[in-house]
């Protein structure tokens, strides 16, 4: 019998009583030359108290703080667990940061050392941990290459986890409770640099705890098999696709990549994907083209499919319905099913809003598909869609066990319970800002409708989320490019989107001297005046993460001013206005 979630006070304790109860079971699986190789439960806790113990040998404390650079593997878990083991905090970073990302981090979080994954990734990193003021070790996972070590003392992941440890022994040291800072999770500021969310474990047991009660409530319990290919780096990943998964004592595959992830899929045969919208509609897409070329009867009966999950989703299928819809069951649905392994229980879909008529489309297709609600600040997931209560896609279902949600009067979502976040890491203005008496302010305006479920309208604030539920802050980049001599005024745009797009007013003295030494008209028209403003951009570009990188612009003349109600009195941007007087402009960007 497993032992319950709610008995446990801290994550390592949870990992240490899974892996007693798993023991040669395997649960972290990798592909090695073509075959997928496990690492028990066993295996994984002798690995985790050996490096614990190594990281407490090479001089850290209960406390320090330990960044962690790398892409989604086994090591990836095993570091994360033997930090918190070792009485230390968790930095996770995205390997898609460039060194002044991860500079700020360093510092902001005064981290000791630093796990890196691959000698690519230590490349970016390196210069950085040069720089910073406190971090004096540097962790290798693969073999780093470097030829001296200067001021930063250098290890091997290897050879830390070589010697071994008393399991038993570290798992009776991991005594810290609840409110104990576990990591710190930095997330994309609208004022520009990085905040650090501190989450404590209680936060993320509230998480597991909730999202087991989801799935128990549904689906049963059963042996889950998991697909992690969202990044650990972020919230999402790391509650629902690494601390969930241990929770219910699951198994944890990481897939190669996103272009193997259909391959992944089917040879997984995974029970629960977390995932995010863009993947639905990439899958959507694909799904349909292969239909499509089946000819026959196979798009007809898709489409009867999507129809029938519509009608379904919109309030019942009628008695007429049913003999088509087992006809469904036994042909196209089966084979859409096989695709995903022929054994999923439930697609989570979480970090960015899904199009409801995304979620109509696999659902139609025999497909369950739980849309969630959640920000980093709650460890993350503050809510969840459960079929028994009955799915809305235009919902993200009702909140998760012990979790409040309030609308306040001007309609912002609050939240509290053992899932809000305890603040920012020095950023005492930032907490006081949005935790006010207890209360998350989530920033999003909706309401809860009559089942009691959270439906969000808009956002108040101006965090862009893109199609991978990362988060970009505007007003960073806008800074950076009206930094520009050739830029004035800047707007970048890309929520639910694959990429940033922008709208920029080109700096009026700039553009009267540009046309005075060229001989070429200022404006949008001439194909050289775009040039030289799109190399402003580039210029801009250089310093950004590929996630904040402007990938494409549109000039206008006309100015962002007070008259036009483009500017606020105190000279922000009203994004509203700006969006409904250029946005046909802006989405023509991801047209042509």
């Amino acid at each position: 019998m497993r032992q319950p979630v709610e008995d446990f006070q801290n994550l390592v304790a949870l990992f240490f009583a899974r892996a007693v109860e798993g023991g040669d079971k395997p649960f972290l699986w990798r592909k090695r030359d073509g075959a997928w190789t496990p690492i028990s439960w066993r295996e994984a806790a002798e690995q985790v108290a050996s490096l614990a113990r190594g990281l407490q040998r090479i001089g850290l404390s209960p406390g320090d703080r330990v960044m962690l650079v790398s892409e989604n593997r086994p090591e990836w878990c095993i570091a994360d667990l033997a930090i918190m083991a070792a009485g230390c905090v968790t930095v996770p970073t995205y390997t898609t940061n460039t060194e002044r990302d991860h500079l700020h981090i360093l510092e902001n979080s005064d981290a000791r050392a630093v796990i890196v994954s691959t000698d690519k990734l230590a490349r970016t990193l390196m210069p950085a941990v040069m720089r910073s003021s406190t971090a004096d070790l540097l962790i290798g996972i693969d073999p780093l290459r470097f030829g001296q070590s200067g001021a930063v003392g250098f290890h091997q992941y290897a050879d830390l986890v070589a010697d071994g440890a008393d399991v038993a022994a570290l798992a009776a040291e991991a005594t810290a409770d609840r409110d104990a800072l576990a990591c710190i999770i930095y997330t994309s500021g609208t004022g520009g640099s990085p905040r650090g969310v501190m989450q404590h474990h209680g936060a993320i047991l509230h998480n597991v705890e909730g999202c087991r009660d989801v799935i128990r409530e549904d689906f049963g319990e059963g042996d889950e098999v998991f697909l992690s290919f969202l990044p650990l780096s972020h919230a999402y990943e790391h509650s629902g696709g690494q601390f969930f998964p241990i929770g219910v004592g699951g198994q944890i595959y990481y897939a190669e990549g996103l272009e193997k992830l259909a391959s992944n899929i089917e040879e997984v045969r995974p029970t629960i994907m977390v995932v995010v919208p863009r993947l639905f509609e990439v899958l959507r897409q694909r799904i349909s083209k292969a239909i499509e070329k089946q000819g026959g009867l196979a798009p007809k009966l898709m489409a009867r499919a999507v129809a029938l999950g519509a009608r379904e989703l919109d309030g019942g299928l009628r008695l007429v319905d049913r003999p088509l819809d087992w006809l469904l069951d036994a042909t196209v649905r089966r084979k859409v099913q096989a695709k995903f392994g022929g054994r999923i229980k439930a697609l989570v879909s979480g970090g960015a809003p899904l199009n409801p008529e995304v979620g109509a489309f696999f659902h139609g297709l025999g497909l369950t598909l739980l849309q969630g609600y959640g920000q980093t600040e709650a460890a993350p997931v503050i809510s969840c869609n459960r079929p028994k209560a009955g799915i809305k896609m235009d919902t993200v279902g009702p909140p998760l066990k012990n979790t409040t949600v309030r609308i306040a009067d001007d309609g912002e979502i609050l939240v509290q319970g053992p899932l809000v976040m305890k603040g920012y890491w020095r950023n005492d203005a930032e907490t006081a800002r949005v935790l006010k008496d207890g209360w998350l302010h989530t920033g999003d305006i909706g309401h809860i409708d009559g089942s009691g479920r959270i439906v969000i309208t808009d956002r108040k604030k101006d965090l862009i989320v893109n199609d991978k539920g990362e988060n970009v802050a505007p007003q960073r980049i806008e800074g950076m490019l009206t930094l520009q001599p050739e830029i004035f005024q800047a707007m970048v745009s890309g929520d639910k989107r694959p990429y940033l797009v922008g709208l920029v007013v080109p700096d009026p003295e700039w553009a009267t001297e540009w046309a005075r030494q060229t001989g070429g008209r200022a404006d949008a028209d001439d194909p050289a005046f775009r040039a030289a403003v799109s190399a402003a951009v580039d210029r801009v570009n250089r310093d950004l993460s590929v996630t904040e990188k402007v990938r494409r612009v549109t000039i206008t003349d006309q100015p962002f001013t007070i008259d036009n109600e483009m500017l606020t009195p105190s000279m922000k941007i009203r994004r509203h206005v700006i969006r409904a007087a250029f946005g046909d402009r802006l989405e023509a960007l991801y047209r042509s």
